[in-house]
């Protein structure tokens, strides 16, 4: 669709360019690198320095260049793997995520992340979806690949997993200060799964297999990151080298990151953000991380000061959760320069605490897995709270009118579409998706990102409302049709209409309104349903509430009304 600006005075008044931070370009070059040779440089550079520290264990340069060099090589002598081949990397935050996401680099193979609360009965999509045919994965969760593997019909089976136990990279000795909750062990030491279709990952590290020459160019598909929607189906996201390399450039420009920080790495790594700035901006830069497989907020107070913390991409529901600690006066949190994240707004009263009480201005962002994590971030110099801030280095965004596709001016509410260097090619093998979801703006090819927004005067994004029906629970994007058709195999649902429900923590938690088959009517609760949802659904997606109702409301095409439950419950919250 396009749709030219019918005001000059629109277009031309950008005025978010009066609060630009100092010294940063506002255009970059377009490298023609890959985010692998990202990685060999940084191993040239810096082979002594330490990339990754994980439970206390120093990964150096060096050790993570040859380990990567070993699994590709396996990967492409034992398993098969060629350029352009989809691989699934299914893990929680750890060495070896990185060194699987960077080994299947090796070989030219494109990386379909996959969050590794996703259960066996969601998984046969991405293995169809994608044409899958060798998986990476740790123990704790290569259980449900194998048992996903066998709903499949023998054609779309996968043909190998590549396992590896979180101890293959972890110190043989753990000390108190570096060691996680008791409740982690059993996941941490999972074993490797008794199965024909499982490779053990020391095996492959051992092998002594050599890859063949490195085959890519900046242009080439690097990731395929899912994303559902409207439809209930997760749709791939296709991402070259040059669409992540950009942000993977211009983030530490504009946060002032270089080789001398160390980050904590706590984001999911599975996710665009964590991807983003907890993996490829340290590699890039040859900085030092400090990964966390999961959140644990005592874990992450003594990390910041044990290991001297400067930069931090978060949620911002750890800090909330941090800030909360008992033991919160025994962290050290000095050394910290830099701290941002997105995927929620940040409470005023805690950005205010964390402000008063270590001088850290919260930088808040926006961004999406379409736009390979930011297109808009607050000022260092000037943020403004709850707000998404302004589009970064090589990025324009507008604010144009749902239908009419006109550009809005300052203080009018419409949907936010976004061009920059960093927004993905298309969904994958879905043409009708990726036509829906760009728009022609004065010649150009705008992404549309679902999100409603203002402009205010200083040319700031504020977010207002959704044109896309999603929930956002901790900044995991929930889609209601997603659950739906899960929910709609359990034996005693007759129908179900998901929505956001109010939560104190979350911000949004999922909330299933459910009329059960007559003969289940009375005997089935909401703690029946929450348990059997957990077995069928990735955690975030489970829902918190169950309401049980005698009918659904439905339109005169017969089409259930969830906007009207959502009014319904948004009302009863407000009360």
């Amino acid at each position: 669709m396009t749709q030219n600006s019918d005001s000059g005075a629109v277009q031309a008044s950008r005025p978010h360019l009066a609060h630009w931070p100092p010294r940063v370009p506002r255009e970059i070059p377009a490298a023609e690198t890959t985010l692998w040779d990202n990685l060999e440089v940084s191993a040239r550079r810096y082979p002594a320095r330490a990339a990754f520290v994980f439970f206390g264990r120093k990964i150096t340069y060096r050790e993570l260049f040859d380990t990567v060099e070993s699994v590709a090589g396996w990967l492409a002598e034992r398993a098969g793997v060629r350029q352009g081949d989809r691989v699934i990397l299914m893990m929680q935050n750890s060495p070896q995520f990185v060194v699987s996401f960077y080994a299947i680099m090796r070989l030219g193979a494109v990386v379909v992340p996959v969050n590794p609360m996703v259960r066996a009965a969601e998984l046969p999509h991405y293995v169809c979806d994608a044409g899958v045919r060798v998986a990476i994965a740790t123990a704790d969760v290569a259980p449900e690949l194998v048992h996903a593997n066998g709903m499949l019909d023998p054609v779309d089976r996968l043909r190998t997993v590549l396992v590896s136990r979180y101890p293959d990279m972890m110190p043989e000795r753990i000390a108190p200060e570096d060691a996680g909750p008791q409740a982690w062990s059993a996941w941490l030491q999972a074993p490797y799964p008794d199965d024909p279709l499982c490779a053990r990952w020391a095996d492959a590290v051992s092998a002594g297999c050599a890859p063949p020459s490195y085959p890519g160019r900046a242009d080439d598909l690097v990731a395929l990151a899912y994303t559902s929607g409207t439809t209930g189906k997760p749709k791939g996201c296709m991402h070259s080298h040059r669409t992540i390399g950009h942000n993977v450039m211009a983030a530490p420009l504009w946060n002032s990151i270089c080789a001398a920080d160390t980050g904590l790495a706590v984001v999911p790594m599975f996710h665009i953000t964590g991807m983003l700035f907890a993996m490829h901006v340290p590699i890039y830069l040859g900085g030092t991380a400090v990964l966390l497989p999961r959140w644990d907020r005592d874990l992450a107070g003594r990390a910041i000061a044990r290991y001297g913390v400067t930069t931090w991409t978060n949620i911002p529901t750890m800090v909330i959760d941090l800030l909360a600690s008992p033991r919160m006066a025994e962290y050290d949190l000095s050394g910290l320069k830099s701290i941002s994240g997105g995927g929620a707004a940040m409470p005023k009263a805690v950005a205010e605490r964390l402000y008063d009480a270590y001088g850290l201005r919260y930088l808040e962002g926006y961004g999406l897995t379409e736009t390979a994590a930011p297109s808009h971030q607050n000022p260092p110099q000037n943020p403004k709270r709850q707000c998404l801030g302004i589009p970064t280095i090589g990025t324009d965004a507008r604010v144009v009118d749902p239908q009419t596709l006109r550009e809005l001016p300052v203080g009018e509410q419409g949907e936010i579409v976004i061009r920059g260097p960093q927004v993905f090619l298309g969904y994958w093998r879905n043409e009708d998706a990726t036509a829906q979801a760009f728009i022609e703006l004065d010649g150009q090819r705008f992404f549309r990102s679902g999100d409603l927004g203002v402009i205010d005067e200083d040319g700031y994004f504020f977010i207002t409302d959704r044109l896309k029906r999603m929930i956002n629970a901790s900044g995991f994007k929930v889609w209601p049709a997603e659950v739906e058709n899960m929910l709609y195999r359990h034996p005693d649902i007759q129908e179900a209409c998901v929505i956001s429900a109010r939560d104190p923590y979350r911000g949004e938690t999922v909330k299933a309104v459910v009329v059960l088959r007559e003969a289940a009517r009375g005997s089935v609760d909401a703690a029946a349903i929450e348990a059997w949802a957990r077995e069928q659904m990735a955690a975030y997606k489970v829902p918190r509430l169950v309401e049980f109702v005698d009918a659904l409301p439905k339109s005169g095409s017969g089409k259930v009304m969830w906007r009207l439950l959502q009014e319904q419950e948004d009302a009863r919250s407000a009360a």
